[in-house]
Parts: structure tokens; C-alpha cells; sequence
């Protein structure tokens, strides 16, 4: 699981967690969403962390698929 802070000016304005997903496409990574407040505003917030190269490749997919 990762731990985001979401800064302003080196403030901490929210934290939000992303636990380990894997993605429809395949790919493996983090994913996480939430709302902070930055001063008087809310915001709904997500963020997306894909490992590079972890899709599988057409060919790893149809031996799986067997």
C-alpha cells in the first residue's frame, strides 16, 4: 500500500491511501481516490501508479487464457 500527502507550498493539505489494484488491462500497480480540502474548497482527488511493462504481452495472455 502507498501513502500519498498532497502538499501546497511544502503544507500537507491531504493524505490518501492506494492500496495495490490490478488493473483491467492487466497491468499492476496503486490506485486510490478521496476528497481533501484546500482552504475553504473541497476537491475529489485520485491518483494512478502503472508498473511500466507489467501488461502482459498478447502472447503471455494466451497461455494463460488455456
Amino acid at each position: 500500500m502507498l501513502f500519498v500527502e498532497l502538499k501546497e507550498n511544502d503544507q500537507v493539505v491531504g493524505t490518501l491511501t492506494a492500496p495495490e489494484k490490478q488493473f483491467k488491462t492487466g497491468s499492476r500497480g496503486y490506485f486510490g481516490m478521496g476528497k481533501i480540502q484546500i482552504g475553504e474548497k473541497r476537491y475529489q482527488v485520485q491518483v494512478q501508479v502503472v508498473e511500466i511493462g507489467s501488461k502482459p504481452k498478447p502472447e503471455e495472455k494466451a497461455l494463460r487464457d488455456e
